[in-house]
C-alpha cells in the first residue's frame, strides 16, 4: 500500500469522524430547540403541575431537555408494567428540572427501570461474625452511570404534589447529578465562579443542624432521611429547594443561595 493510499484512508477516516461529530451536535441542537407537541405539553402540565410555574424561557428550555432525555433514555417496565408515554413524560419532566439551566447532563444514563410500586432490594449487613441478607421495600435507586430505578406509584404522586416535600424522581436524579463529579458524596460539579468554600460551609452547617434536629426528635424542613449521610442530605435538599423553596429561602438562606447558584434557578420567585 503506497503512502498516498495510506494518507487517503487516514483523511477519509478523519472526515468521517468529523461528520459524525457534526451530525451528533446537529441532532443535539435540534432536540434542544424542539418544543413538545400540544398534547405532550398538556400531559406534562397535568402530571407535573410545578412546570406551570416556570418562567416562559425556562419552560421552553425544559421542553428541549425533555426531548433530549426521551431520545437518550430507554424506559423499561418491570414486573409486567407496560410503560406509557404519560409515564415517560412525567419522569422526564421531573428529571430535567434539575438540569434545565445547567451545562451538565446525564451523559452516562441510558436506562430507567420502572416498577409498578415499591420494590424489594437486598442489603447485606455484617454483625462481626456473619453476613445477613435482608430485603427492604424501596421507592427508588440511582446507580453510578445508571440505571435509575423508580416506583411508578411514587413517581406519579411526587410529580402531582409539588408541595409535600417528597419527590422520588427528583431525589434519585439528584444522586445522578451528584455523581457526575465521579463520586456521589454531596459535592457535585459546581458552576463556574461558584466557590467551593461557600458550598462546603453552607452544606455542612445545614447538614449538622439537620442531624442535631433529627436526633432531638424535632421537625425538620428537609426530610429527616437527609440526616443519614451527606449524599442523602444533598438529594433531599434538592427536593426541598423545588417543593418548599420559600421556606428554605427564609430558614436556610445560605443553602438556598448555593443550590440556586448550582442549578441557576430561583423557584421561590415562581408563581
Amino acid at each position: 500500500m503506497t503512502p498516498w493510499i495510506i494518507l487517503g484512508i487516514a483523511l477519509l477516516g478523519a472526515a468521517f469522524l468529523l461528520f459524525r461529530r457534526y451530525s451528533k451536535r446537529r441532532k443535539l441542537e435540534q432536540l434542544l430547540a424542539s418544543p413538545l407537541t400540544a398534547e405532550q405539553r398538556a400531559t406534562v402540565e397535568r402530571l407535573v403541575p410545578l412546570v406551570r410555574r416556570l418562567p416562559e424561557p425556562t419552560r421552553r428550555a425544559l421542553e428541549g431537555k425533555i426531548n433530549l432525555f426521551l431520545d437518550q433514555i430507554t424506559f423499561r417496565g418491570q414486573n409486567g408494567l407496560e410503560v406509557s408515554e404519560d409515564m415517560e413524560l412525567s419522569i422526564a419532566a421531573q428529571a430535567c428540572l434539575l438540569v434545565v439551566n445547567s451545562p451538565v447532563w446525564y451523559d452516562t444514563l441510558r436506562n430507567v427501570l420502572i416498577y409498578p410500586s415499591a420494590f424489594l432490594t437486598n442489603r447485606n449487613t455484617h454483625d462481626g461474625q456473619f453476613i445477613h441478607e435482608n430485603s427492604h421495600a424501596t421507592l427508588g435507586e440511582s446507580w453510578a452511570r445508571g440505571p435509575v430505578i423508580l416506583s411508578w406509584d411514587h413517581a406519579l404522586h411526587g410529580g402531582l404534589d409539588a408541595e409535600d416535600g417528597h419527590n422520588v424522581v427528583i431525589h434519585e436524579f439528584a444522586h445522578q447529578l451528584d455523581g457526575l463529579s465521579g463520586h456521589t458524596n454531596g459535592i457535585p460539579i459546581l458552576r463556574k465562579g461558584q466557590a467551593y468554600a461557600g458550598w462546603e460551609r453552607a452544606m455542612l452547617d445545614a447538614f449538622e443542624d439537620q442531624v442535631q434536629r433529627v436526633e432531638n426528635g424535632e421537625r425538620t424542613l428537609i426530610d429527616p432521611y437527609g440526616a443519614s449521610s451527606h449524599q442523602e442530605f444533598f438529594a433531599e435538599a434538592i427536593v426541598t429547594f423545588f417543593e418548599r423553596p420559600r421556606a428554605m429561602r427564609d430558614q436556610m438562606p445560605a443553602l438556598y443561595d448555593q443550590l440556586g447558584k448550582l442549578l441557576a434557578l430561583d423557584p421561590a420567585q415562581w408563581h
